[in-house]
């Protein structure tokens, strides 16, 4: 007999840790295919973080976390999503306040003449900003180096200095460069906050959207149930969404993260006119101010949700929102990637479990991919790799840390 040698088909016993949206795309899956899913989470609800409930006071329906909007231009993803609930249109157009004016974000030709006071056509306003830029910034490698090669000080000054250190609380001169590149710049009126061609909001909600995900047969869900370590070995495979330095005990110390604190208030009528208004300010404590009817502009409601959005570092007991990733946390991290390859029949998987930012269609994308490969891995007796998507890449690591990625497994050979 000759080839790679094949597993006879049969039900395996899956564990998932958490039922976000990772863990619940990859346990439909498996379980549309037969097998037998585990699904084990300790909060007492879905979704993880994209968790939305019906205010009883008001009946509008709340992000608990804060917003979450979905958008993509991965046509199968959305028609994943729409599969399990329907989504009404939604375009997020985000204000700012700054110095006691509001503007529209992203910084855009409205943005641009306001600030101004010009009323410049495209290719004027184009030419104005290549003016304002800090051209001695050939290679920018932080925030503020990006930040005024591409807009210049005093449009820098204004709507992304403040806000920025608030949201991560340090000096966007310590912050990498790869964050404002996120951003987007337009020289014409589009107010879209994002340019995907599908954009919207599940109607009923996420938590019902991941509730329906979940319901399969060959599923079971354990809600405040957390996952021992010790009991991957009563199952075949473990796909791992929660905090990778968590996984291990933070043998290594604890990776980077920021969360956020809200501030829930009610007001009968409406309080801000749109969803989202940030705060660019400093002397503002809070980075913004959401107003949650806003984000379901289909359903009428007299009564308001808001919540003033503070950010600080994640601490033991906090909910982790997003990894800090500094260049110092590197070796750290490496450290944790080189141990998650030595366990047995463990993937780690999502924004907790890879340690990246992930917006929520990259999370669906990244866990069909899974689900498939393992179940591709499987049928061709292959071993699944503890990272499809590895948290590192070895330029990324110092050269005298290089030896702790494990570059010789197959878990870490893709880069990001």
């Amino acid at each position: 007999m000759s080839g790679k040698s094949r597993f006879t088909p049969r039900v395996e016993r899956i564990a998932v840790v958490g039922a976000g949206l990772s863990g619940a795309v990859i346990a439909r899956e498996l379980a549309e295919a037969g097998h037998e899913v585990d699904v084990f989470d300790i909060r007492t609800h879905v979704a993880g973080n994209c968790h939305t409930e019906r205010d009883r006071e008001t009946g509008v329906m709340v992000h608990v976390y804060g917003p979450h909007i979905f958008h993509t231009d991965d046509r199968e993803v959305w028609d994943y999503v729409n599969r399990f609930q329907t989504f009404m249109p939604y375009r997020n157009r985000v204000k700012t306040t700054v110095k006691g004016e509001v503007y529209s974000l992203p910084i855009n030709l409205h943005t641009i003449n306001q600030f101004f006071g010009k009323a410049f056509r495209p290719e004027e306003a184009r030419a104005f900003i290549a003016d304002l830029a800090d051209r001695s910034i050939s290679n920018p490698q932080t925030f503020e180096e990006q930040a005024l090669r591409f807009v210049g000080r005093e449009l820098y000054e204004a709507f992304l200095k403040g806000y920025t250190q608030k949201q991560w609380g340090c000096s966007p001169a310590q912050l990498p460069s790869s964050i404002l590149k996120r951003l987007p710049l337009r020289f014409n009126y589009d107010d879209n906050y994002f340019f995907h061609k599908h954009q919207g909001m599940p109607q009923h909600g996420y938590t019902d959207m991941v509730s329906r995900i979940l319901d399969h047969a060959n599923v079971a869900v354990h809600l405040e149930t957390r996952f021992l370590r010790g009991r991957q070995g009563d199952f075949d495979h473990v796909f791992y969404s929660g905090p990778l330095d968590g996984y291990f005990d933070y043998e290594f110390g604890r990776l980077g993260y920021r969360t956020l604190d809200f501030e829930r208030f009610t007001y009968d009528g409406d309080y801000q006119g749109c969803a989202v208004m940030n705060y660019a300010d400093v002397s503002v404590p809070y980075t913004r101010v959401t107003e949650h009817k806003h984000f379901s502009p289909w359903e009428d409601r007299t009564g308001s949700v808001c919540y003033r959005e503070f950010s600080r570092a994640c601490g033991v007991d906090d909910v982790p929102y997003y990894p800090i990733r500094l260049v110092e946390d590197t070796e750290q991290l490496a450290r944790y990637a080189a141990r998650a390859v030595e366990e047995h029949s463990v993937t780690f998987v999502g924004r907790l479990g890879t340690y990246r930012y992930l917006d929520m269609d990259v999370t669906v994308r990244e866990a069909l991919d899974t689900a498939r490969r393992y179940l591709s891995a499987r049928a061709g007796g292959e071993r699944m790799p503890a990272f499809l998507h590895p948290p590192v890449r070895p330029h990324d690591v110092p050269s005298e840390q290089v030896d702790l990625l494990p570059l010789r497994t197959e878990g870490l050979r893709a880069s990001l």
